[in-house]
């Protein structure tokens, strides 16, 4: 983030919402400037800005704020020279570039970072000034004294987006960086807004990757791994290899149906690779390789760890323990319960969580608010300070957001999304708990699978019971019920179009659902309104085909007055 020109703060995208701060340490970074480059009105107009937005781009680089986005990188010469020295001074090596900069980048001490001569390249322009396109988001990166991947293309059609990956797949070792694949971006920023996304992922965007790296070994065991839904997953327990400078030990199965794709069984020989180059994943089986000791799997009929029955979802593939109590779905519940997009409990990890229910201090995730120093303290992994700091750690997350109780709650098919969905429609916790099953899959994006898994979880009695005893040290900051007189915009629907120029579209759609008004991406007879800003797109168009009212900006903020 720039203010005035001038650099003053970094954070890491942490889970998309909330990240670190790591302002001093990526300060250090050359490629970063700490004053932005003041460009040239010829640059801005051969990167296609009109007369308009480049006195707006100049305007903001002196007097305004400009925020971006970009990856913060290490070559594979600099990694290979820091692990020779590291070498050297008999420390352990890194294993691979990325985790290098992700760690460099989170050091305490900024020299350290500044030693690690990391990079940084810019690739999207958060702050609208007037690009239309995301090639242009590059191009205005780069003239405000950027890297950029100069190795980007624009490709007008799939063939040429095709011939692209195939050709830096061939030469990927040409760069000066590791790469596991090409991103593909749709290029109009209108387009972009109207596809939208799903949960975390946009529809517009996608990681085409490279066929990852793969290594041989052998399947010795396959042991089930019991999630926080109770799923039983398989995984299957290797013979150690290296792939990309990561031991590989183990490799998800992921489901029975996998097992006999694969016609896997245990002591085969297999090819094993890294899915997205980050999780281990058998390939295929040799069997030319096979001596008749292999050994086939059957997946449990009771859970191993609570011995209760199993049962196939649905869908029959997925198989579930249904208990409960189960010991391993409670830890994995706690786990994801105390994580950065629930209540972000500090210090509190799985070997904690372990330590904790090994002890039998805590039994479900409500049982995390009465814990004491001296509950602690005898601990093995504790001392008196670090007892201090876990219990106060815990006390600060006692007051949380509704959204981000839901998701803490870890109910089957609900993630952050579909939390924040709720809170919008129903704006308290005891609106949700009495909410039917119709109420629930009126809601657009609630299908009728989620509307049950949803209803079913607030009926079930030690969910109510674990609930009692939650609420009981926890306070939900709800939705504040909009006061009846400011309803102004009740039974509306708005579609913006173009950029504005008092706030920014997602300030105006807040401004529209406190006011009981619903935003859409697209037009539609059911519209009510089309908010025309700067530069407006075909929704302009087609709001004027249908006769559908158009506001200015002026107008639109005189409704809500």
């Amino acid at each position: 983030l720039y203010e005035k020109g001038v650099f003053v703060r970094g954070a890491t995208r942490g889970d998309g919402k909330t990240g670190e701060d790591v302002t001093q340490n990526i300060k250090t970074i050359p490629s970063i400037p700490l004053r932005l480059r003041e460009p040239k009105e010829s640059e801005l107009r051969k990167a296609g800005f009109g007369e308009k937005d480049v006195v707006k781009i100049i305007k903001a680089v002196k007097s305004g704020e400009i925020e971006l986005r970009g990856e913060v990188v290490m070559t594979i010469k600099v990694f290979e020279d820091l692990n020779k020295d590291l070498e050297k001074k008999g420390k352990p090596k890194l294993a691979n570039p990325r985790n290098a900069a992700a760690g460099s980048i989170r050091q305490l001490d900024p020299k350290i970072t500044a030693s690690r001569k990391l990079d940084f390249y810019a690739y999207s322009m958060v702050t609208q000034l007037g690009q239309i396109r995301h090639e242009q988001e590059h191009a205005l990166a780069k003239v405000l004294g950027f890297k950029t991947i100069e190795q980007n293309k624009f490709c007008e059609a799939i063939k040429d987006v095709l011939d692209f990956h195939h050709r830096w797949e061939t030469k990927k070792e040409n760069l000066p960086f590791e790469s596991d694949g090409v991103v593909v971006v749709v290029d109009q920023l209108e387009f972009q807004k109207r596809l939208g996304r799903v949960g975390k992922a946009p529809r517009w965007m996608i990681a085409y990757k490279f066929p990852p790296e793969e290594a041989i070994t052998v399947v010795e065991d396959i042991k089930i791994q019991v999630g926080r839904t109770g799923v039983l997953t398989p995984v299957a327990i290797l013979r150690p290899v290296e792939i990309r400078g990561a031991i590989i030990s183990r490799a998800t199965l992921h489901n029975e149906d996998e097992i006999k794709r694969l016609d896997l069984k245990i002591g085969d020989t297999v090819v094993v690779g890294r899915a997205g180059d980050v999780i281990p994943d058998v390939k295929k089986v040799i069997k030319e390789l096979r001596t008749g000791k292999e050994k086939h799997f059957k997946m449990p009929t009771k859970c191993p760890i609570c011995k209760e029955k199993t049962k196939l979802d649905k869908g029959g593939i997925l198989l579930r323990c249904i208990n409960p109590k189960c010991s391993s779905k409670k830890r994995r519940g706690m786990q994801y319960f105390v994580s950065r997009g629930a209540f972000n409990i500090e210090g509190m990890g799985p070997k904690i969580i372990d330590a904790l229910s090994d002890n039998g201090l805590i039994q479900d995730a409500a049982d995390i608010f009465e814990l004491k120093e001296g509950d602690l303290v005898p601990l093995e992994r504790f001392a008196e300070k670090s007892a201090k700091n876990l219990v106060e750690s815990i006390a600060a997350r006692k007051k949380i957001s509704l959204a981000r109780f839901i998701i803490a709650l870890g109910i089957m098919h609900v993630g952050e999304e579909t939390a924040y969905v709720l809170v919008d429609k129903f704006g308290n916790l005891e609106n949700i708990k009495k909410a039917t099953r119709e109420d629930l899959e009126q809601i657009s994006d609630i299908g009728p699978v989620v509307a049950e898994s949803i209803y079913d979880w607030f009926r079930d009695d030690y969910n109510k019971d674990f609930l009692e005893r939650l609420l009981k040290n926890v306070q939900i900051e709800e939705k504040a019920a909009t006061p009846k007189k400011a309803q102004k915009l009740a039974g509306q629907k708005f579609v913006l179009t173009g950029s504005l120029a008092t706030m920014s579209r997602d300030e105006a759609k807040t401004k529209i659902r406190e006011l009981g008004g619903q935003t859409s991406s697209t037009v539609s007879k059911e519209t009510d309104f089309v908010i025309a800003g700067d530069k407006p797109g075909s929704k302009y168009q087609k709001a004027k085909s249908l006769g559908i009212k158009i506001l200015t900006e002026d107008e639109f903020i005189k409704k809500f007055k």
